[in-house]
């Protein structure tokens, strides 16, 4: 049986965009879709002796469930007939999340919910499951456009190769073209060769850089080119500043995916200064797709 997709929701106008936008991806992959409202206290939060966490306790269970149907309702005008579960989940959103993503094909989250309530879909909970999620997430933000490309942040990284597997999954599986973006500059790591310090070295040779980069996009590209023939794949190669560029590019794109992190930044780090600035700012839905461990 297919993984399901799983949606959070917390009653905000963001989470029931992001209840539309699952169906939609449910649909495609001929996967069920799971809704999921956490609410409450994680069970280690609770005081000594005191009993697990229930909104039927506090007189929220209609409450709750209503939202869940609303909810429901919103996938099946999307997707009549979709195979829909829906859970309600003591816990802290960020603990409950980030379990039900190990089970799960894709998890999508609204970019803000309400911040007073559950706080199921702050801006912390995307970052957070961005970085430890076990599936790919998906961001909704910005404005999507239907007939845009799926646009794909190519970095050469060997972690990377997850995204662009995605990204070529997704076009696919829109009828979307897709559009490979590698950003370089002269701080681009691979100008640096041998011993010294890179923050102080100069490139002395641009045209060779600019070759070596375009080597790494067509690298990259052509090995899954091959696994998707249908997909019409634009290599660019911009040089720029890298997150200016490609939040550039997210206008009249219909999704932007990412890695986690590519070769920038601290080893230890989950998630790279690129992917949080991509969706902060973003201007169409943003899917991070974390390295295979």
């Amino acid at each position: 049986m297919t993984d399901p997709v799983i949606v959070g929701v917390d009653g905000s106008a963001s989470s029931f965009e992001a209840v539309d936008v699952a169906a939609r991806e449910a649909h495609m992959r001929d996967a069920p879709l799971r809704i999921v409202h956490a609410f409450g206290h994680a069970p280690g939060l609770q005081p000594v002796g005191g009993s697990p966490w229930n909104p039927a306790d506090h007189g929220l269970e209609p409450m709750t469930q209503g939202v869940l149907a609303r909810a429901e309702e919103r996938a099946h005008r999307v997707a009549p007939g979709m195979d829909i579960t829906r859970s309600v989940v003591a816990g802290e959103a960020l603990e409950v999340l980030e379990i039900e993503s190990r089970s799960a094909t894709l998890a999508v989250v609204g970019s803000r919910g309400l911040s007073g309530f559950s706080g199921l879909l702050l801006g912390s909970t995307a970052v957070h499951l961005a970085a430890h999620g076990r599936c790919p997430l998906m961001v909704v933000r910005g404005r999507a456009d239907p007939a845009g490309a799926v646009v794909l942040a190519v970095d050469g990284s060997d972690a990377g190769e997850a995204a662009v597997e995605f990204a070529f999954n997704e076009a696919a599986l829109r009828g979307a073209p897709l559009v490979a973006l590698h950003v370089w500059n002269v701080w681009s790591e691979r100008a640096y060769e041998g011993p010294g310090d890179p923050v102080n070295a100069m490139v002395a040779d641009i045209d060779k850089l600019r070759e070596a980069e375009q080597h790494l996009l067509d690298e990259t590209v052509t090995a899954w080119q091959k696994v998707f023939p249908q997909v019409e794949v634009e290599r660019r190669l911009v040089r720029s500043r890298i997150r200016p560029a490609l939040i550039d590019a997210s206008r009249g794109a219909q999704l932007l995916v990412t890695g986690a992190r590519g070769h920038g930044g601290f080893a230890g780090l989950l998630l790279g200064s690129v992917s949080q600035a991509l969706l902060h700012h973003a201007h169409c839905p943003v899917t991070v797709v974390r390295g295979k461990e």
